[in-house]
């Protein structure tokens, strides 16, 4: 199955479970992405907003009061309905929805105020090709925020997050290190910083069972990390149940 072709189908089968996720529905990142946008504020308009990869839409909902429209974007027509009918129930009608591939956005050059992905760029095939759409699509002076879970530098940690990652869900392409980060940014005409870090705790059961992670490799998971080098357990704070913490981290970019 083509790596697109599975995205759409794992989150399609999940959308609903994702709207109710703690994890995603909460975090001092959301208020810092309100406010984010709320400077960009002019005399006379709200900002315009591009939310990529926008799962259930949390991302969306929190901008949202504070923006001119934004245009919820995911590969996944089943997420979109979610967002749609959650955007509704709140009231919050300047949020729209679009069905498409970040690699490739259906937009014009210099629509947007603001861009804005949250966890979901480990599952982009091809971030260099959609870090150069941002910036297409981006409007001198606008704002692009990056919020993802960031592998640690050390390659002994980074290799049992991703077999970790992979293991939960198929359609897993890389938890990318901060520093990767900066430099793909850099790369694609962007000044980015590294805002801010922090701890993401994941409660185990509920983390497989929001993917309807198989059995087999569920047993797979507690299996590795049960038998991780100690320093490993330490970094990812491993508990008696196998949940664990993973690093997440705030970047913000500016056109150079």
């Amino acid at each position: 199955m083509q790596q697109q072709a599975l995205v759409a189908r794992q989150f399609g089968t999940t959308a609903s479970a994702y709207l109710t996720s703690t994890v995603h529905a909460q975090g001092a990142d959301l208020a810092a992405l309100r406010q984010i946008a709320a400077t960009l504020t002019g005399s006379a308009r709200r900002p315009v907003v591009l939310d990529l990869g926008c799962g259930a839409g949390h991302a969306s909902f929190a901008v949202a009061p504070v923006a001119q429209s934004v245009t919820a974007f995911d590969l996944s027509p089943e997420m979109l309905a979610v967002v749609a009918g959650a955007a509704r129930e709140r009231g919050l009608e300047q949020i729209i929805t679009q069905q498409g591939n970040v690699a490739s956005l259906p937009f014009a050059d210099a629509s947007f105020c603001m861009v804005m992905t949250r966890f979901s760029a480990h599952h982009w095939l091809d971030v260099p090709a959609a870090l150069r759409e941002v910036r297409r699509v981006l409007k001198p002076g606008g704002v692009f925020v990056v919020i993802d879970i960031t592998a640690p530098e050390s390659p002994l940690h980074d290799t049992t997050l991703q077999a970790v990652e992979l293991l939960r869900d198929g359609s897993h392409v890389r938890d990318y290190r901060a520093s990767e980060w900066l430099r793909m940014l850099d790369d694609a005409g962007f000044m980015g910083e590294r805002v801010s870090d922090w701890k993401l705790p994941m409660q185990f059961d509920d983390w497989t069972a929001r993917m309807r992670t198989p059995v087999e490799r569920v047993t797979a998971i507690r299996s590795l990390l049960r038998s991780a080098p100690a320093e490993t357990r330490a970094y990812f704070s491993v508990q008696d149940d196998d949940s664990f913490t993973i690093d997440s981290t705030l970047l913000k970019a500016s056109i150079r």
